[in-house]
C-alpha cells in the first residue's frame, strides 16, 4: 500500500497549497465568496460538476447500483436534471442579479422581509450537507489507513476547513478543479472498464444477476418521484449550488458550462450504477450496499491506480463538504449575523476577515457534529426535505409569477417548514410524505396569501426587473471584465 499512500498524501498537500495559493488571490468579498463572479466555461463547469457529484454520488451511488442494478443511477441522474433546468431556464437570471445568498434574492424581489427565516432554513440545510459529507470521511480514510472514526473525521474535515478558510471561493474552485479531474480519471476512466472487466462483461453480469437489475425502472417509480422532489429540485435553490452560479463571469457561462457540468453527471450516473451492478456479480454478499465501492477499489484494482481512485473517492467528498462549508458560513455571516446586529457592510479588509472567520467556526461546528451524529441518512432527508417544503415554492414563485408577495413568501416558508418538521414526527423521518404534504401546503399558504395581501410595491418590482436584466447591480461598476478560464 505504500504506492496507494503516497499518491493521497500527495492529494491532501496538493489540496492545502491550492489553499494557500487561493489566498493570495481572494482580495474582495466578492473574490472570497464567489471568486470575483469572473469564471470562464472550463473551471465553471468542472467546479460545479464537482460540487453538485459528492460522497453521496459516488459511494452512494455505486451502493445503489450494487442494490438495483442499472436503475440505482436515478438519485445521481436527478441531481444531473436538477443542474440542467438550472443552467438551461434559471442560471442566467440568477447570475445577473449580483448577490451572494438565496435569501438577499428574496429580499430583492419581496422588499426586504423574508432574509432572516429563510436563511435560518438555508442554514440548516448547508450545514447538515456539509455534515453528512464529512462523515463520509471515516469510511474512506478506514480503507485507506484502517484509521478510527473520529480522528478520520478530524483529519479529513480539517483539512476541508484550512484550504477553505484560507482563499474562500478561490481557493474551493482551484481544489475542485483538481478533484473534477482526478474524479474523471479515477472513476470513469479506471475503475469503471477494469470493474466490467473483472465481471467478466455485460453478457456475463447479465447470465448472472436476474433481469430486474437491468431495468431501468425497477428501482420503482414512487421513488423515481421523490429524487425528482426532493434532488432535482433541490438543485433549484439550494445555497451552494447558487453560489457557483455566482461565479461566472457571463451569462453564456452560467447557461452553457452548467448545461455541460448536467451532462457530465447522468454520465457519472450511470457509471456508479454499472460499477455497482459489476460489484455485485464479484461480491454477492456484502453486508452493506454502501461497501460495495471500497470493497472493489481494494481487492480489484492494481497497486497506484488503488490509490487514484481512492484520492477520487476523497475528491467527491471534499467537493461537497466544502462546498457547503462556504455556503453555511456565507448564509450565517450575510444572511443571519449581519442582520441581528442591524449591520449591513463594512470595509472589504473587514468582510473578508469575517466571512474567513465564520468559515473557521462553521467548520468546527460541522467537524463536532459529524462526530457526533450516527444516523447519516436520517440527516440529510431532514436537510433536502426542509429546503425543498420551505423554500422552493417562495424562491420559484419570486422568480416565476409577479403577484407573490413577502406575506405569501413568509407564510409559506413558515407554514412548509412546519409541515414538514411535523409529518416528520407523525409518518418517520425516511417518508415521503412529509414532503409531499409539506410541499402542497406550501404552495397553498404561498398563493392563498399573496392574493389575500397587497401587491408588491411597483418600486420593488421595477427594482427587481432592473437586476434581471443585469442593470442597477452595485458590483458591475467595479468588477473586473475579464474571464479566467
Amino acid at each position: 500500500m505504500a504506492v496507494d499512500y503516497t499518491v493521497i498524501v500527495v492529494y491532501l498537500a496538493g489540496m492545502l497549497a491550492m489553499g494557500w495559493w487561493g489566498m493570495r488571490r481572494a482580495r474582495s468579498k466578492s473574490d472570497f465568496l464567489v471568486a470575483g463572479r469572473r469564471l470562464g466555461p472550463v473551471m465553471y463547469s468542472g467546479t460545479m460538476a464537482a460540487i453538485v457529484l459528492g460522497g453521496a454520488s459516488t459511494i452512494g451511488g455505486v451502493g445503489l447500483g450494487y442494490q438495483y442494478g442499472l436503475s440505482g443511477a436515478w438519485m445521481v441522474f436527478t441531481i444531473g436534471l436538477g443542474l440542467l433546468a438550472l443552467s438551461i431556464f434559471f442560471s442566467a437570471r440568477i447570475a445577473r442579479l449580483k448577490v451572494y445568498t438565496v435569501s438577499e434574492m428574496l429580499d430583492l424581489r419581496y422588499g426586504g422581509r423574508a432574509g432572516v427565516i429563510s436563511g435560518i432554513v438555508m442554514w440548516a440545510y448547508t450545514l447538515m450537507l456539509a455534515v453528512t459529507s464529512t462523515i463520509a470521511y471515516a469510511t474512506i480514510f478506514d480503507v485507506l489507513f484502517d484509521m478510527n472514526r473520529t480522528l478520520a473525521i478530524v483529519l479529513g474535515g480539517s483539512i476541508v476547513v484550512a484550504y477553505s478558510t484560507l482563499g474562500g471561493m478561490w481557493s474551493i474552485t482551484l481544489t475542485d478543479m483538481v478533484q473534477f479531474v482526478v474524479k474523471t480519471i479515477g472513476v470513469l476512466l479506471l475503475l469503471l472498464p477494469i470493474a466490467v472487466v473483472r465481471a467478466g462483461g455485460f453478457g456475463e453480469m447479465k447470465a448472472k444477476l436476474p433481469t430486474g437489475y437491468f431495468d431501468p425502472l425497477g428501482i420503482g417509480g414512487e421513488t423515481i418521484f421523490t429524487y425528482v422532489l426532493i434532488y432535482t429540485f433541490g438543485m433549484l435553490i439550494g445555497q451552494d449550488i447558487w453560489q457557483r452560479v455566482f461565479t461566472a463571469g457571463s451569462d453564456r457561462t452560467a447557461r452553457w458550462g452548467g448545461t455541460v457540468a448536467g451532462t457530465y453527471c447522468l454520465v457519472y450516473a450511470l457509471a456508479g450504477a454499472v460499477i455497482g451492478t459489476a460489484a455485485k456479480v464479484l461480491y454477492p454478499n456484502l453486508g452493506s450496499p454502501d461497501d460495495a465501492f471500497a470493497t472493489i477499489v481494494k481487492d480489484e484494482l492494481p497497486v497506484g491506480v488503488r490509490g487514484l481512485v481512492l484520492a477520487a473517492a476523497l475528491a467527491a467528498v471534499m467537493s461537497t463538504s466544502s462546498g457547503a462549508l462556504i455556503a453555511c458560513a456565507t448564509v450565517a455571516n450575510n444572511d443571519i449575523w449581519s442582520r441581528l446586529r442591524g449591520r449591513t457592510s463594512s470595509g472589504e479588509h473587514d468582510e473578508i476577515r469575517g466571512n474567513r472567520a465564520f468559515i473557521l467556526v462553521m467548520g468546527v461546528a460541522v467537524i463536532g457534529t459529524a462526530i457526533a451524529l450516527n444516523n447519516v441518512v436520517e440527516a440529510l432527508t431532514v436537510a433536502y426535505d426542509l429546503l425543498v417544503g420551505g423554500l422552493l415554492v417562495p424562491i420559484l414563485g419570486g422568480l416565476l409569477w409577479k403577484r407573490g408577495t413577502a406575506q405569501g413568501a413568509l407564510a409559506s416558508v413558515v407554514v412548509g417548514g412546519l409541515a414538514v418538521v411535523g409529518l416528520m414526527a407523525t409518518y418517520g423521518i425516511l417518508a415521503n410524505e412529509p414532503v409531499y404534504y409539506g410541499l402542497l401546503l406550501s404552495l397553498a399558504a404561498y398563493v392563498t396569501v399573496s392574493l389575500a395581501t397587497p401587491a408588491t410595491d411597483a418600486a420593488v418590482l421595477a427594482a427587481w426587473r432592473d437586476r434581471l436584466a443585469g442593470r442597477g447591480a452595485p458590483e458591475l461598476a467595479s468588477e473586473p471584465v475579464a474571464v479566467h478560464q
